[in-house]
């Protein structure tokens, strides 16, 4: 049986659902963790006293180009995935996907087979992979380069498919006008996250790509047509689902803080609108810039660019993309550690327990009250 090692009190706590208050965060002797009443804490259990705060999940991030100084484009090895998901754990993040961007089919593969070995080997953090492109819309290519953008063909399905059954979690961003929805279908069957983005399409056909199996939308309001009086775009049909996921780069730049209130009002169930970063190499690290695709990017004043000034991804924590929901935005504390833990969490396949905090691969953060900072709790 297992027994109490410590217990964790002085702090609010939240279980990637709900925010607990005058309750304990107890950590097992198995490595388990549970939560009780405060006034349930056994006497003589080794307690520490927190200073107030929020104890919350390690986050859990679906879209993470790099950090620690290496682009995963760059590095398709296990090597560069332990540096990757080291540096996302130094900064909070416990769980991620990590993103190839538009690239080669050798790349891919290579890629592919990096994180096939370093689940294998069980690198913490690294739950699966995340394809974004090749199959998008120069229309809507943002930093993705345009040579290697192409039409998803039958090889390209059958690697997507051959990696579904090898690893955890695949997911994939596609652009419908790049994409069937037969192939999306035959995505979605197989247990592949299939997300829109980078893509001009329409409402009628992003329904259709919705209707054919994709649940998701990468980064919204980024790279997509937008909503108009007559036609709603990518942005207006993902609002009108209640059944769709929508990653968000909430780092005041990337979208407007009061587009990103009219979008939590106008969703029908907007819990599903979660946060990523998009974080590329400088994730973790210090270094001033980066070379994606052979071509130079720039990191200046919270901004990542490439050299005409074009979005290439983001200089973008967990902790600050919470810091800007609560902050500039206005959503409940409550709300937004929930979009950086448990609606993540819901779109992965391989975890046994709905509810991240009590996932022992998951460490706990300890988050001020104003949610600008976070360290780790627990090594």
């Amino acid at each position: 049986m297992s027994t109490i090692a410590k217990a964790f009190v002085g702090a609010r706590i939240h279980d990637g659902v709900e925010i607990y208050d005058d309750h304990a965060f107890l950590i097992h002797t198995d490595t388990s963790r549970s939560i009780t009443a405060r006034q349930d804490v056994p006497n003589g259990c080794p307690t520490e006293e927190l200073r107030g705060g929020i104890i919350a999940p390690g986050f859990i991030d679906l879209q993470i180009n790099g950090g620690g100084g290496v682009m995963f484009n760059d590095d398709q090895s296990v090597e560069a995935l332990r540096n990757i998901a080291a540096a996302h754990a130094s900064i909070g993040t416990a769980a991620v996907l990590p993103t190839l961007i538009t690239d080669t089919p050798r790349r891919t593969k290579a890629a592919i087979a990096a994180v096939e070995q370093a689940v294998a080997e069980r690198i913490e953090g690294v739950v699966g992979i995340h394809l974004e492109g090749p199959h998008l819309s120069v229309a809507r290519k943002g930093a993705h380069d345009p040579k290697l953008i192409r039409r998803m063909d039958d090889d390209d399905l059958a690697t997507v498919l051959r990696a579904a059954e090898r690893l955890p979690n695949v997911m994939i961003t596609v652009a419908p006008e790049n994409t069937t929805n037969a192939q999306i279908r035959k995505m979605s069957d197989a247990g592949v996250i299939v997300s829109l983005g980078h893509t001009d399409a329409g409402f009628d056909e992003s329904m259709a790509a919705f209707d054919a199996g994709a649940c998701c939308v990468t980064h919204l309001f980024n790279a997509m047509s937008q909503m108009g009086n007559r036609e709603p775009g990518l942005v207006g049909a993902t609002l009108a689902r209640g059944d769709i996921h929508a990653g968000l780069i909430a780092d005041g730049i990337h979208v407007h803080p009061e587009m990103i209130r009219i979008a939590l009002a106008a969703a029908p169930n907007s819990d599903r609108i979660m946060l990523v970063t998009d974080a590329m190499a400088t994730a973790g690290s210090q270094i001033s810039g980066f070379v994606l695709n052979g071509r130079q990017v720039i990191r200046k004043d919270q901004r990542l660019t490439l050299k005409d000034g074009t979005l290439a991804g983001a200089d973008l924590e967990m902790r600050q993309a919470l810091s800007t929901m609560v902050n500039a935005v206005g959503d409940p504390p409550v709300d937004a550690i929930r979009r950086a833990t448990a609606t993540p969490f819901s779109l992965l396949r391989g975890f046994s327990n709905s509810r991240p905090l009590f996932e022992t691969d998951l460490s706990p953060n300890h988050l001020s009250d104003d949610l600008s900072t976070v360290t780790r709790l627990l090594a």
